[in-house]
């Protein structure tokens, strides 16, 4: 019985790749976020960055001066006319991209928001109970939302209430500024109160040194009330 012959996988088309480990395929299939080397479609660009002259360039003269520096032509600004490019090494370009992306959502801090209820005839033991709480949320850095809520005929008693929350943002003055007033919505009379910004510490101011204690002055001979007697 004859064997059927066995082909193996067509050898890839093209050539070594270029810089950065990519050679001429498709730009639909790459996964980057930006178009380089031979993706660019322009006919020209600008070439920006501390590496180049920069200015205008023909896209194959790009390409040539990014082949020289083994570099990759980066396309950072597609909709620029004509569009921007730097000649950098693509995974580094990356790194730093990532990298700064990280440090962003390091700074940016979240915004957490506590809820305190009071009722309209809240008394001082729980209304001292519920400023502590308070005084804690906001030294750790979070929105205090304090609010009465009104059951049933009790929105009688709204000015009773505004005037209570007026008093918790009086008491919380040194840790907190008010962000709203007290606003009526429905069944609730709202008051928010953010977190003040603490200044930076400053450096302990070094301390001068201390003046050198003066040298003890030589002792001076005491005067002899007695005089000593004539022979």
């Amino acid at each position: 019985m004859n064997k059927r012959p066995q082909f193996g996988a067509p050898r890839p088309m093209g050539g070594r790749p270029g810089p950065g480990g990519r050679g001429r395929h498709d730009d639909r299939q790459s996964k980057n976020p930006h178009m380089i080397n031979e993706q660019i479609r322009a006919r020209e660009v600008r070439l920006v960055g501390d590496n180049v002259e920069q200015g205008i360039y023909p896209i194959e003269e790009a390409r040539r001066i990014a082949a020289n520096l083994e570099l990759d032509l980066i396309e950072i600004s597609p909709t620029a006319e004509p569009p921007v490019c730097k000649i950098l090494d693509y995974q580094k370009f990356l790194y730093q991209q990532k990298k700064k992306q990280k440090e962003q959502k390091a700074k940016a801090t979240k915004v957490v928001v506590k809820e305190i209820r009071f009722g309209p005839q809240t008394d001082d033991h729980d209304y001292n109970f519920k400023l502590k709480h308070a005084q804690g949320f906001l030294k750790e850095g979070s929105k205090v939302k304090a609010y009465v809520f009104f059951r049933g005929r009790s929105i009688l008693f709204k000015e009773q209430g505004e005037l209570l929350l007026l008093r918790f943002a009086n008491d919380l003055e040194d840790l907190g500024k008010v962000e709203q007033m007290p606003v009526l919505e429905g069944k609730r009379m709202i008051l928010m109160i953010s977190p003040l910004k603490t200044p930076p510490k400053k450096d302990k101011e070094k301390k001068a040194p201390r003046p050198e204690a003066p040298a003890p002055k030589p002792a001076q001979p005491e005067a002899n009330d007695e005089t000593e007697a004539q022979d």
